[in-house]
């Protein structure tokens, strides 16, 4: 009885496996000396003492297959380790004024989106927290016209937000992308602070500006910058101002005063040095985290600063102090 074609099928088996031999058309190979791999394919070889003959080798035989060379070689250079590889940049309102003549001079902006910008390309972390100084003050104006400490401290958290906008437009004229971040909500202008997002803005390669402070009153931009330090796992905090770093006087008023290289936490809060707030000291001590504080104004200490090199004051604890 004959069976319809639609019951008669061939029946077929799985294709054998084979194995790559030095003697093959193909033949992968590995140079220790100098790690590098080769691959190397030959024309048509017949395997030696071969009494078997497969139709599928025949075909890689009878193919004009001409040899070359791959050479893959892993001795690429490696990228240079910096002391810091993510930073939190303190830039007060004072700095942003320059020479005083004009709230915001547009050359001092420039100078610190370029610098910036040279190690954000070397894969350095930054992130900056601006002050307000140079627009209102709250702590200048409490009192005055009977406005009272809290309503002048948000209104100085605004002037940290006109500040912040102004630099994010001339950092991203430099190519850099950039993000605004503030302590409360203004969702039109810039995004609101979530301390992943920004951990994820540094991580792409962007940096993020921290404005308003920490939203809260009573609470000094130096406090802000050692918060948002500690919240992203900075590694420390470069204070940009307009003097070489911390002095046992005021060298404005005192020529003879002496700049002070190394100093720990305590010398800080003992001699009563007027570096950063009290609570902006004590928070960067519990947390162990380093101040390098440096002159704005030279060119070059910004870099200098995010790379680690010795610049200014360097503020740790006693035996983290750099004597490099």
């Amino acid at each position: 009885m004959a069976h319809s074609a639609s019951t008669c099928r061939p029946i077929t088996s799985p294709a054998p496996l084979y194995f790559l031999r030095p003697e093959s058309p193909v033949f992968v190979g590995f140079q220790s000396s100098c790690h590098r791999m080769v691959i190397k394919c030959r024309s048509s070889e017949k395997a030696p003492n071969s009494d078997h003959v497969d139709f599928r080798q025949q075909q890689l035989s009878s193919m004009s297959v001409p040899s070359f060379d791959v050479t893959i070689n892993d001795s690429s250079p490696s990228k240079p380790l910096y002391k810091w590889q993510r930073v939190l940049l303190k830039v007060s309102g004072e700095a942003l004024a320059g020479d005083q003549t004009q709230t915001i001079d547009p050359k001092i902006t420039m100078a610190i989106a370029k610098e910036v910008a040279s190690v954000t390309r070397l894969g350095i972390e930054v992130a900056v927290v601006v002050g307000g100084g140079n627009i209102f003050r709250g702590a200048s104006w409490a009192g005055s016209s009977g406005l009272d400490r809290s309503s002048a401290d948000y209104i100085g958290m605004l002037a940290t937000v006109m500040n912040a906008i102004f630099l994010q437009s001339t950092m991203e004229s430099m190519g850099i992308p950039t993000r605004v971040q503030t302590a409360f909500r203004m969702s039109e202008v810039a995004e609101p602070y979530i301390r992943r997002r920004a951990v994820r803005h540094l991580e792409k390669g962007r940096v993020v500006i921290f404005a308003a402070g920490t939203g809260n009153p009573f609470f000094s931009t130096d406090t802000a910058a050692a918060l948002r330090c500690a919240e992203i796992n900075a590694e420390v905090v470069l204070k940009a101002t307009n003097v070489d770093g911390v002095y046992d006087d005021d060298p404005r008023h005192n020529q003879n005063a002496r700049l002070l290289h190394n100093l720990t936490y305590q010398d800080v809060t003992s001699k009563e040095l007027s570096v950063m707030d009290m609570t902006a000291i004590t928070l960067c001590q519990e947390n162990n985290i380093p101040v390098v504080v440096f002159n704005i104004n030279k060119p070059g200490n910004i870099s200098k600063a995010i790379r680690g090199e010795k610049v200014g004051t360097f503020i740790g604890r006693a035996q983290g102090i750099n004597s490099s």
